[in-house]
């Protein structure tokens, strides 16, 4: 069975760093694509960042230069180094993992879940 733990989330000030990480088990986690996703309060889940079984990666624009995105395949785990945030990052973060591989914007197409983590950032 797959699980997908994450962790790293917390309180951080504008301007700060936070570095997620989503550890798979039951799976060696190179086998899918791994995607970032985040949910605000009142707003629907969307991808933050993803990276595919080839490792090329993806970023929403919102996000992009801002935040990284890494997998250590030695370590079964996903990163997402988190820079220069600000208070609109504020959301609960998920790791997905989807089967076919590539990195998908609609939720449908993960197989795995993780718990979330809470990150806010205050002004």
């Amino acid at each position: 069975q797959v699980q997908l733990v994450e962790s790293g989330g917390g309180l951080v000030q504008a301007g700060g760093s936070l570095r997620l990480s989503c550890a798979v088990s039951g799976r060696t986690s190179s086998a899918y694509g791994m995607g970032w996703f985040r949910q605000a309060p009142g707003k629907e889940r969307e991808l933050v960042a993803g990276i595919r079984t080839i490792s090329s990666t993806y970023y929403a624009g919102s996000v992009k230069g801002r935040f990284t995105i890494s997998r250590d395949n030695a370590k079964n785990t996903v990163y997402l180094q988190m820079n220069s945030l600000k208070p609109e990052d504020t959301a609960v973060y998920y790791c997905a993992a989807s089967r076919l591989g590539g990195v998908y914007h609609d939720s449908r197409s993960y197989d795995h879940w993780g718990q979330g983590t809470q990150v806010t950032v205050s002004s």
